[in-house]
């Protein structure tokens, strides 16, 4: 029987003796090692609450630094996901029916931390028939109860691109509605497995039709060229996507895609000019750069939709 890791190296062209040849990280790959106390309070409380974060589960390169600064990404409907992405740490499996209590746990979490703006994801619940829909209006709307200053990111699946369970998230109104294409269309059933580019477009373009404000991230250095990720960003604004993130994407052990290029800082600050001339109202694009990471730089864009909303406007 052939091992995943030998399959996944044969699906990008890879020996196994190419892969153990890879160099070291770039100087530019240096993230910040967790120390302070409030790392380490925040720590204690979230396992203390039994909430489950990305920031751990995905062995997030930059949890020292957003964790010191009291940003993290809390992860609801459990901590085993039921697909079998190959470039992601969470674990693959059977999960637990959705627990009742959660959303009242997350909302008790962030009113306690007092934060300006916070990002909420999940594992995607292929196994629920309505992907966890429900799950998430009903946290959404404890957290917005409980901190109603509070500006709240929802990064989901892609809900098997059922727009009525999109539709039940949308109600109940995330400042922010967010689904990651992770990488280009060529490499996507490899990258992703049981996605598709097209069907995570169409999400995001109901969302955005129906009002929301919507973002969108790519992992870069799994063998994509520049001419697909110029594509691929063209592809997101024509879905009305108005946040792109773009990040160096890191191997999280040796049974997972293999980096095949890291990517320059200098590029990553030339392919942000671009995406920003294509019309993305906000664009981080780093080496370290992740969904979560500076989000809160989100915040001044996130306002000026709601003071358009409570206007009327569009």
């Amino acid at each position: 029987m052939v091992d995943t890791r030998s399959r996944r190296l044969r699906v990008l062209g890879q020996s196994e003796a190419a892969a153990q040849a890879r160099p070291r990280h770039p100087p530019w790959i240096r993230a910040r090692l967790p120390a302070s106390r409030t790392y380490f309070d925040l720590r204690e409380r979230v396992h203390t609450l039994g909430l489950h974060t990305v920031c751990e589960s995905a062995s997030c390169p930059n949890i020292g630094e957003c964790w010191g600064e009291k940003s993290l990404t809390i992860m609801i409907l459990g901590g085993l996901c039921t697909r079998s992405c190959q470039f992601c740490d969470v674990p693959t499996g059977r999960p637990l029916p959705p627990d009742p209590g959660e959303p009242e746990r997350v909302a008790t979490a962030l009113a306690e931390l007092d934060l300006a703006y916070t990002m909420i994801t999940c594992v995607t619940r292929d196994d629920l028939a309505d992907g966890g829909a429900a799950h998430w209006a009903s946290t959404i709307r404890a957290v917005k109860a409980r901190c109603p200053h509070l500006v709240l990111e929802a990064l989901v699946s892609d809900f098997r691109g059922d727009t009525a369970a999109v539709d039940v998230v949308l109600d109940a109104a995330p400042d922010v509605f967010a689904h990651n294409l992770e990488t280009v269309p060529r490499l996507c059933r490899t990258v992703r497995v049981q996605a598709d580019v097209e069907r995570s477009l169409r999400v995001l373009d109901h969302a955005g039709a129906r009002g929301a404000l919507t973002k969108s991230g790519l992992m870069l250095g799994l063998g994509e060229t520049l001419d697909e990720i110029r594509a691929t960003m063209r592809d997101l604004r024509r879905a009305g996507v108005e946040i792109l993130t773009l990040g160096q994407y890191l191997r999280p052990s040796r049974q997972h895609l293999p980096v095949e290029r890291y990517v320059t800082p200098a590029e990553f600050a030339a392919l942000k000019d671009e995406a920003l001339a294509l019309g993305f109202a906000h664009v981080e694009s780093g080496p370290l750069v992740r969904s979560s990471y500076h989000a809160s730089s989100q915040h001044p864009l996130v306002l000026d939709r709601r003071g358009r909303r409570a206007s009327g406007e569009r």
